[in-house]
């Protein structure tokens, strides 16, 4: 690929066993990256299937457009978050939508994007230029007790000693790059024999903060619910404890048969009974293949659920 932007695919086959896409339906890749999901797609619903697709990241999009050159006419990409993909995609238009949740290895491997600790950039990890906010803001302004809270709901246990020791770091120099912050992070929480480093909890929290994940997925799960047709199925690609979380929590709501008062717990005598709008097919996740995990280690961490709109 002449535009330089790299990413390996995950699930690729699981995914199209999931969707089936079949000639002439229209589907949905919310987060098309490398464009490999959606070329998947394009060739197995040939030679009329039709696809919307969008991505926040600049670099994606001129990556997706060169390799959904050979099929024009038979897409509409768009530069957007997925959570608006309702501003381009008709209502009940698809028979499928796929959501790849991870982080490129284009934006892993490009320095300047700032999500690796693994090389020095700058402390950005912003998916499209248009955010307001940066890394370096947050770990330079948050006080010390959001940035415990920030830490802490991503998995880190050690969220208060880094946070105290972000603070005092940044009086006497500002954060500016990842090994700067990484090192930090390292003196606070040493590693000590661990297989994972210290950083890593961080730098991902940092980037779903950053890019407003949480929020981003909830709006994009309903998003492409929306945009099936009644048989349509939703397909999404998780790498953390956190989204699959996010991503479980919308299927269940979805295909039970019954409603809950705004803020109250699941009681029996709460509920208020009406169809179940959807059917999980996925009861556990599908997980990649050895072959897969040894060909692209990054895959490691991934999920597949699937659940079909009744």
């Amino acid at each position: 690929m002449s535009s330089g932007f790299i990413h390996h695919t995950v699930l690729l086959e699981e995914v199209l066993t999931v969707l089936q896409p079949k000639d002439g339906a229209s589907y949905f890749d919310g987060t098309c990256g490398g464009a490999g999901h959606s070329v998947a797609i394009l060739k197995a619903s040939g030679p009329k299937g039709f696809l919307f697709a969008c991505d926040a990241d600049p670099d994606a999009i001129a990556a997706a457009r060169e390799r959904l050159a050979p099929f024009a006419g038979r897409y509409e990409l768009r530069m957007t978050n997925f959570a608006d993909a309702g501003a381009f995609v008709p209502a009940g238009s698809c028979a499928g939508a796929v959501l790849d949740l991870g982080v490129s290895s284009h934006q892993l491997d490009t320095a300047m994007r700032g999500f690796s600790f693994q090389q020095e950039g700058p402390l950005d990890m912003r998916m499209s230029p248009s955010t307001p906010l940066t890394a370096a803001a947050v770990v330079n302004t948050w006080p010390v007790e959001d940035l415990t809270q920030l830490f802490w709901d991503n998995g880190e246990s050690q969220g208060r000693r880094i946070a105290r020791a972000l603070e005092r770091d940044r009086k006497m120099r500002p954060f500016e790059t990842t090994r700067q912050l990484a090192a930090c992070v390292a003196r606070a929480n040493p590693r000590a024999g661990r297989a994972k480093d210290p950083a890593t909890l961080v730098f991902q929290a940092l980037r779903i903060v950053v890019n407003d994940e949480k929020a981003a997925l909830n709006s994009g799960l309903q998003a492409a619910w929306d945009l099936l047709a009644p048989g349509g199925i939703l397909a999404v690609i998780t790498f953390h404890s956190g989204e699959d979380r996010q991503v479980k929590e919308f299927f269940r709501e979805e295909a039970r048969d019954y409603d809950l008062p705004p803020g109250e717990d699941d009681f029996p005598h709460l509920r208020q009974p009406r169809p179940a709008r959807g059917k999980i097919l996925t009861r556990k996740p599908i997980v990649p293949s050895e072959s897969e995990r040894d060909r692209n280690p990054r895959s490691r961490s991934a999920q597949l659920r699937a659940l079909v709109k009744l």
